[in-house]
């Protein structure tokens, strides 16, 4: 007889959004995916990446059992090999290269923030390696979360829980009704706007938001900070600040205001391609409108002036006072406890050897949240042993050949390593030239919890295991079978004894099994902390002038900075490469370069698209719908035209994320299409966070003939 069909609340990790979920399960198969209308999220709606979960969970491509590589790497041919031997094999290579090399020869590479990132650094730091690295942390993100640490001693986030709707959103280098980043769901942005707020959008191209803003400000890639600047000498200047707030909870405003004085609207115009007038416009309007609220996006973090970039946006709400009330910026209730790095076991001696420590303290030194390695220095070291050499790289959902910067340079580090493991869904690329290949579960394969908005922690949602597919493992409990193999003295809790752990920290009040039964749980929201506690500066105030900053040799005041790739930074390279790059718009039916295998979202986007004006497309001979060439000093890929003239004449927007997993193997289209093989992974970085260019760059176009 056919068993009930039982339904299970979680929540969707397709993405780094939240969105509620209920999981329909008969006979231990995955049926139906539906949105859970209790989510404070969500409220009952997916995207179509969220829709497609059943076909993910149950693609016929799946990894499905460990493989061991079978001939030369990158050839492509596997065997399978039991989890037993898996685990060993594992397990013995990698203590001989600790015996022989050192600890700090093991690295080990992430991708987006969901389950499995923490657990990758503590599975490191048990190991005795400060090598791990993701993408992000260095270009996506912690930029923001690093800075504002500093800035405020907390990261804020965009208040759209608390019943109070913003009056104003400045929407700068973000599209998140196409992305839901870090629990910001695109359907908390859609329920705000709903209240018809005034909109401001910083783009360089006319997405759905900029065709809606009341004020679009199109500014060339990579001129952020000089906008930014411009925007905060209009405020100062013309005394739009919340002199009270100001004065009463914020140090070194009148250094700021000295600074600000030479970045004016003209000064900025020929340098952003904004019109000055549109720049006042837009400082009045989010200065005069209360409450204002700045959702902004990796957009701002993809140049090496990163850091300061984000330091001058930051301060656009602390001097209009929008920080900490309703409907604007907000400190998050933190429900959730920190998570056990296990950072703690790392000598100083061990912390001192991570690679890039020494020069972007930021990223992985004192002025990290959570440290992590500089991927363009431990790629060196993958080729060229230097300052020592990395033998050993272990990936845990990420397919790097498509997600770091300089693909090509990528895989030859890759090549040279003596062992490489990766744990995925499926065969990718990046897979195709490690040793041993793991078969890692999907979201609705494993337990695990997660406080949204990221590092805000006001929900806190628990996702339980309901279905098990093939011999797929999750891989937090991956990482606990290798430290008991290898008798590593920490990082061997069960799962759930850790996820318990910090539940307890979080004061809700439920361990995992009764989180799990209700979904989640939401912690109350308290505005206007800072008015008995202050900030967690060493000042006490929201540093404007950081004293942080200065205290490690960086600029206290945020500057501008032209992109070393650029117009006017390489006049000589724009002879040959005229037009201007800009890459990373999101598409709604992939997060980034995953779920390109499911056959409903690739019927409803097929092929890369590459905006282009149409003045500049006639003026190459290439044709609405055709491909086109992308070149930059790195190479050349191939995406289809779209035309618009809702991109500047002199900009060409590439997408990234792109492979083909339904064309042969092992490199599965990999070099036809990646925006990262445009993209530059070499210096000058950001002084620092280590920060490399990705967009603003130079770039020249034809027609794919």
């Amino acid at each position: 007889m056919e068993s009930a069909t039982r339904v299970f609340k979680s929540v969707c990790r397709s993405c780094h959004g939240g969105c509620g979920a209920l999981l329909h399960v008969r006979d231990g198969r995955l049926l139906k995916i539906e949105g859970d209308r209790d989510s404070p999220l969500s409220h009952g709606r997916l995207c179509p990446i969220g829709t497609v979960t059943v076909d993910l969970v149950n693609h016929p491509q799946r990894l499905k059992f460990p493989q061991r590589r079978a001939g030369p790497r990158g050839s492509g041919k596997w065997e399978r090999i039991s989890w037993d031997a898996a685990l060993d094999e594992i397990s013995a290579r990698l203590l001989a290269i600790r015996e022989r090399f050192g600890p700090e020869a093991i690295a080990l590479g992430t991708g987006t923030g969901r389950h499995h990132i923490r657990w990758v650094s503590r599975f490191g730091h048990a190991l005795g390696t400060p090598n791990w690295c993701e993408p992000g942390f260095a270009q996506c993100f912690h930029p923001r979360v690093n800075t504002c640490l500093l800035t405020f001693g907390d990261f804020p986030v965009c208040d759209y829980t608390g019943g109070t709707p913003p009056r104003c959103m400045l929407f700068w280098g973000h599209n998140p009704i196409h992305s839901g980043p870090d629990g910001e769901t695109r359907f908390n942005v859609r329920e705000a706007l709903e209240h018809n707020p005034k909109i401001i959008v910083v783009d360089p191209r006319r997405t759905e938001l900029a065709a809606r803003a009341d004020i679009w400000l199109q500014v060339r890639p990579g001129a952020d900070d000089a906008l930014g600047l411009a925007m905060l000498n209009v405020i100062v200047g013309e005394r739009l600040y919340d002199a009270a707030f100001v004065q009463a909870h914020t140090h070194g405003f009148d250094s700021l205001a000295a600074h600000v004085a030479r970045f004016s609207p003209e000064w900025a115009e020929p340098i952003t391609w904004v019109p000055a007038e549109k720049i006042r416009a837009a400082a009045r309007l989010f200065a005069a409108t209360k409450p204002s609220m700045l959702e902004w996006g990796c957009a701002i973090e993809h140049t090496p002036k990163c850091i300061q970039t984000v330091r001058a946006l930051s301060m656009l709400p602390v001097l209009t006072g929008n920080v900490d009330v309703p409907g604007g910026w907000v400190f998050g209730a933190r429900a959730a406890g920190r998570f056990p790095s296990l950072i703690e076991n790392l000598t100083p001696e061990a912390s001192a050897r991570r690679l890039g420590a020494d020069r972007f303290k930021m990223l992985g030194g004192e002025g990290a949240d959570l440290p992590a390695a500089h991927i363009p220095t431990l790629l060196q070291a993958m080729r060229e042993g230097k300052p020592y050499p990395v033998k050993a790289f272990l990936v845990f959902g990420n397919n790097t050949l498509a997600t770091y910067a300089n693909a090509k340079l990528v895989h030859e580090s890759l090549m040279q390593l003596d062992f490489m493991v990766c744990a995925d869904l499926f065969m990718t690329p990046t897979a195709e030239l490690a040793d041993i290949v793991l078969p890692a579960a999907a979201w609705p394969e494993l337990d695990q919890i997660v406080g949204l908005p990221t590092v805000a922690a006001n929900v806190v949602l628990a996702q339980q295991k309901v279905v098990q597919v093939g011999e797929c493992k999750p891989d937090e409990e991956i990482f606990v079978a290798l430290a008991r193999r290898m008798k590593l003295p920490v990082g061997t809790e069960d799962v759930k004894d850790v996820l318990n752990a910090q539940l307890r920290a979080g004061g809700l009040g439920y361990d995992f099994d009764a989180l799990a039964a209700r979904g989640f749980a939401e912690a109350p929201l308290t505005y206007r902390r800072y008015e008995s506690k202050g900030f967690k500066t060493p000042t006490g105030k929201i540093e404007l002038y950081s004293t942080r900053l200065e205290k490690m040799g960086y600029p206290p005041l945020p500057g501008y900075e032209e992109p070393p790739e650029s117009p006017f930074s390489a006049p000589a390279v724009a002879q040959e490469f005229p037009l201007v790059l800009t890459t990373g718009g999101r598409i709604p039916f992939y997060f980034n370069s995953e779920h390109r295998q499911i056959a409903k979202l690739r019927r409803a986007y097929r092929e890369p698209r590459a905006e282009i004006h149409p003045a500049t497309a006639a003026r190459h001979g290439i044709a609405e719908g055709a491909w086109m060439w992308i070149e930059t000093r790195r190479g050349r890929i191939r995406q289809k035209a779209k035309l618009t003239d809702g991109i500047d004449p002199r900009v060409v927007n590439a997408e990234h994320g792109w492979w083909f997993p339904d064309e042969p193997g092992p490199e599965y289209g990999i070099w036809k299409s990646n925006a990262n093989v445009l993209t530059d992974n070499g210096p000058p970085y950001d002084p620092q966070m280590g920060t490399y260019q990705l967009r603003g760059l130079l770039c020249r176009v034809a027609p794919a003939t």
